[in-house]
């Protein structure tokens, strides 16, 4: 089975510069007319979304940990069809994962690269370091024996003698320098609080991403990382690509989907698998005041940041009415953002207080902000819009909202590992939500 060039952008710690390199690397590829796809390691919405926008197609998360071996090679061939080069980005630093996992399933950069046959090229920030910028480099390149790194890129150089320094250290290992960003980038992505901004609330998106790359364009050798991404091997995946998706069965036939600046995080291989299995996707907008389908047979409230835009929603009558009477008849989910949603009230940063939906008696706040981020394996207790009763399910948590009781409503999952008492989310007749968002059933 042959597969396009392609490499892992990956780093020894994060915040080291991976997702602005990525982001430069896709358009100025791009640019060149080459046909990029693009994937994004570990359990994240917002990069995927600005890889899209860089190379005009969809792109998609791997995650060894999270998802079936079959999953990852269904995912593989679907962002490889139709492609020239296949850059796929890294999650912390490269060896980062679950602990006491094992090195081929413990959901780090290191393990995609391994699977897929991709070589790695390491982004080192070297501010307040010379030299011995090459021990680090050369302990990277050594730690795993089935994981290639290809080369380095530098990220905040001071000079060209700091260039110098670093470089000639670096290539005394035996590894190649293919690029080196200066401190004063004159471009930057912007932030908030869970990460990047997403992709809907990027101003001019396409002029940052022209800036970036020709920022990279500038100091990084593209020709050096095409000859990198040629050398890549085939990896350990297999051939069965189809059926890794259709495991992921559709929560209904016709799928009404939040969709807007509040609801954005669904992983796009949920909607490439509903799609493939013949469901048809329905998106509205709550923030524009619409109503799911009345022709659906299930809603999906996803993730996102309805506590931007919480006093809205709780004046948006006609999404409120709608998904309430909607739920009288049919299943609605909520996930995360969503799940906060269908609760009694909603409690932002400044303490005010905002009516939700009101289908489940839980209520969120957001006054004392604090970090709930991880992995998650859990049990569901009955059936409904994720799947079979006594189905596990593998997925993560990530959110500064906490939860305010439960009411009486019915927990969504009988058994949990590795998660918070949030997670386990509640239930009420067709009802359900959690803060545990969905990547993949467990074998």
């Amino acid at each position: 089975m042959s597969h396009p060039p392609g490499f892992l952008i990956a780093a020894t710690r994060s915040g080291a510069g991976k997702t602005t390199l990525t982001m430069g690397l896709l358009r100025a590829f791009r640019r060149r007319g080459l046909r990029v796809g693009s994937a994004k390691c570990g359990p994240d919405y917002i990069d995927p979304g600005m890889h899209a926008l860089a190379t005009a197609q969809s792109s998609v998360n791997l995650d060894s940990w999270a998802m079936r071996p079959a999953l990852l090679e269904a995912l593989r061939a679907h962002v490889e069809a139709n492609t020239d080069l296949l850059v796929c980005e890294g999650v912390m630093g490269l060896f980062d994962g679950r602990p006491n996992s094992s090195p081929e399933a413990d959901g780090s950069s290191a393990s995609i690269a391994a699977r897929m046959g991709w070589p790695v090229v390491l982004v080192v920030d070297v501010s307040g370091q010379a030299q011995s910028v090459a021990a680090v480099v050369k302990g990277f390149a050594e730690f795993r024996r089935d994981v290639r790194i290809a080369g380095v890129i530098l990220n905040r150089i001071a000079s060209p003698r700091h260039l110098a320094s670093c470089q000639n250290a670096i290539e005394g290992t035996g590894l190649r320098v293919l690029g080196a960003l200066p401190t004063d980038q004159g471009v930057k992505l912007p932030e908030r609080h869970l990460g990047l901004v997403q992709a809907l609330d990027t101003d001019e998106p396409d002029r940052l991403l022209d800036a970036l790359a020709s920022f990279v364009e500038n100091h990084v050798d593209l020709d050096a990382l095409l000859r990198v991404a040629r050398e890549a091997t085939s990896g350990s995946a297999g051939r069965d690509a189809e059926a890794g998706l259709l495991r992921l069965k559709p929560p209904g036939q016709r799928i009404a989907l939040a969709h807007d600046r509040a609801f954005s995080f669904v992983y796009p291989h949920l909607l490439t698998a509903w799609r493939r299995a013949g469901a048809e996707v329905v998106p509205f907008s709550p923030l524009a005041d619409e109503a799911p389908d009345v022709r659906a047979d299930v809603c999906w409230l996803p993730g996102g940041y309805p506590e931007l835009h919480a006093e809205k929603l709780a004046n948006a009558h006609n999404f409120l009415e709608g998904t309430r009477n909607f739920a009288r008849t049919r299943p609605v989910h909520g996930e995360c953002g969503g799940y906060m949603v269908l609760g009694e009230t909603l409690v932002d940063a400044h303490g005010m207080r905002h009516a939700m939906l009101g289908l489940l008696g839980h209520s969120t706040t957001f006054e004392k902000r604090r970090l709930s981020l991880g992995y998650r394996e859990a049990r569901l207790s009955a059936t409904g819009a994720l799947g079979a009763a006594g189905t596990w399910l593998r997925g993560h948590e990530f959110h500064y909202a906490t939860l305010l009781g439960r009411g009486e409503d019915e927990l969504l999952f009988d058994r949990a590992e590795g998660t918070t008492e949030a997670c386990f989310g509640t239930r009420r007749g067709s009802v359900s939500g959690s803060f545990f968002h969905f990547l993949d059933t467990k074998d």
